[in-house]
């Protein structure tokens, strides 16, 4: 969906939504877990991303949400050259950790 093609908004409010009802405690939701991607396989999330899911992934796994945000930063890839892009969590490399 296009940027300004109604559904995607509407589909950008029920997502928000969602997130609001799951969550105890209000915070802001980054915008890439409310909007989707074209394509539906990016490999990899925001550093934000993943920390906003930090106690609903630690609960599903059985662990600490220390030790789930020690493994985000492990599995997370900088900037290239330091100043190219932005951050990135390796979603693969994270879900390994997590198995291991």
């Amino acid at each position: 969906l296009g940027p300004l093609n109604p559904a995607l908004a509407d589909a950008v409010v029920a997502r928000y939504q969602q997130y609001q009802t799951a969550d105890s405690a209000p915070q802001s939701v980054p915008v890439e877990l409310l909007t989707a991607s074209a394509s539906g396989l990016d490999p990899d999330i925001s550093p934000a991303a993943a920390l906003y899911q930090v106690a609903r992934v630690a609960a599903a796994r059985h662990m600490d949400s220390a030790q789930l945000k020690t493994l985000i930063a492990n599995n997370t890839i900088p900037r290239q050259f330091g100043v190219l892009g932005e951050p990135r969590l390796n979603v693969l490399g994270l879900n390994l950790a997590l198995d291991e």
